[in-house]
């Protein structure tokens, strides 16, 4: 398919790609409702499992065919992302619902509200379906990709629900926590015209060896339908930080133990000469962006250090400081972004961490770029916030900080900037903000 294809409700197009995008985006505006995607995969119209719900609070199958990519902020608009790999979407799954939930609003408010497909290679824009006939709605079946006769197609459904993401999960077999007070509602009649099947220079530091960070664990998902297991169901709340509302306990958002995965993802505002429109994609031509992220941390014992790149301090989950980064993207090129991982098993040992990020080459300031914090615990909601415009020439910004208070720990939304002064390493500079109190001596990677 050559050029891009803008769908009617009910209709349907080829999908030609070993692993597409999808993309959900809004018009970006004051005051408007959140959008949250999220896909179901489904056997004969139903999950097998609550792991067959992909979502903020669950990003990835456990069969890796479908994952939660994050959200995104542009000037003009604000995209949620999940990707599909059609290789590994085992056997029994036959079709993926595409969903759309409204946070603090109904769809009535939220304008420009469209899904896209594109391919995940290319970035060629496969098929695009507009949603324009939203009232009451706050949850949305935006369109499906579904197998037939061995090829994978994708239909716009644009089917509303004004029970929200809960309701809408309810009706494919999803278990949800803290049910409604009153049933659910059916969903809010628009007879699609295809129904969809409801029922439906750097600081050395001591750095212990690498361990890798475990993948969130994931219910087995079995080759025929079953029942939903007894496990804890899903979680749908979320909490947004903000300036009014900065802080929040990880106990009262159910995150007491598991891994605690903090991601840092970023794009470009503004497209500069000679580089990619979105670095967290795409890498630029003649230079490359690295943002390093980094944690200061002090251990209930009184111990002190950073986990970062620099120095190979990538920590360890399983020794002190239970602090682990995943990786280094040097690029900026991962859609990943960056990813520090925190043991929340070993939670009273810590008693506070710094989380921040450097810009170790590329760019002179984080001016024009705009970055997104999710801390996604392995039991518990997801915690994330935006990074406010800088407009000071910062190489470093702290980003969060956690602090044990009585065996609970509280995170804190920083966003906050910092300037150092000349020949001062930004390590050094948040070392001094926050009174770390460390020794530094140069370092590299």
């Amino acid at each position: 398919m050559g050029a891009s294809m803008t769908m009617h409700k009910g209709t349907n197009v080829a999908v030609p790609a070993g692993a597409v995008r999808v993309e959900v985006g809004r018009h970006a505006a004051p005051g408007a409702p959140d959008v949250d995607a999220s896909a179901l995969l489904l056997v004969a119209g139903k999950v097998r499992s609550d792991a067959d719900f992909v979502f903020y609070n669950q990003p990835a199958h456990a069969s890796g065919a479908v994952r939660h990519e994050g959200k995104r902020t542009a000037p003009d608009r604000v995209t949620d992302t999940l990707v599909v790999d059609f290789g590994t979407v085992e056997p029994a799954i036959d079709r993926i619902v595409v969903a759309a939930s409204a946070d603090g609003g109904t769809f009535g408010r939220v304008s420009g509200l469209y899904v896209r497909v594109t391919d995940a290679a290319s970035g060629a824009e496969l098929a695009r379906f507009d949603s324009t006939d939203a009232t009451v709605e706050t949850a949305f079946i935006l369109g499906e990709l579904y197998l037939r006769q061995g090829a994978w197609k994708f239909r716009a459904v644009g089917q509303g629900y004004s029970t929200g993401l809960e309701g809408l999960a309810t009706d494919f077999g999803i278990s949800v926590d803290e049910p409604q007070q009153t049933p659910p509602a059916p969903p809010v009649p628009q007879a699609p015209a295809a129904p969809v099947t409801p029922p439906q220079p750097r600081p050395a530091a001591q750095a212990p060896a690498p361990v890798a960070a475990p993948a969130t664990p994931a219910p087995a998902t079995p080759a025929t339908p079953v029942a939903p297991p007894a496990a804890a169901p899903v979680r749908l709340t979320k909490v947004t930080l903000t300036k009014s509302a900065p802080s929040v306990s990880l106990a009262k958002q159910g995150g007491t133990s598991g891994a605690l995965r903090v991601n840092l993802n970023w794009e470009v505002r503004k497209q500069f000469k000679g580089w990619g429109a979105k670095l967290g994609r795409a890498v630029a031509m003649h230079a490359d962006l690295d943002l390093d992220l980094c944690a200061l941390y002090e251990l209930a014992d009184g111990r002190k250090g950073v986990v970062q790149s620099l120095g190979n301090a990538f920590g360890s989950l399983t020794r002190p400081p239970f602090i682990h980064l995943d990786g280094d993207d040097r690029t900026g090129a991962l859609s990943t972004g960056e990813n520090m991982s925190i043991n929340l098993d070993h939670k009273d040992l810590l008693r506070r961490v710094l989380i921040f990020v450097t810009i170790y080459e590329g760019a002179r300031s984080f001016a024009d770029l705009h970055a997104t914090v999710t801390l996604q615990p392995q039991n518990g909601a997801a915690i994330d916030f935006s990074l406010d415009e800088c407009t000071v020439p910062s190489t470093v910004c702290a980003l969060a900080l956690i602090t044990n208070n009585g065996g609970d720990l509280t995170v804190q939304r920083e966003a906050r900037y910092l300037v150092p002064d000349r020949g001062v390493s930004p390590q050094r500079t948040i070392d001094a903000t926050y009174g770390w109190g460390m020794n530094w001596t140069p370092g590299r990677k």
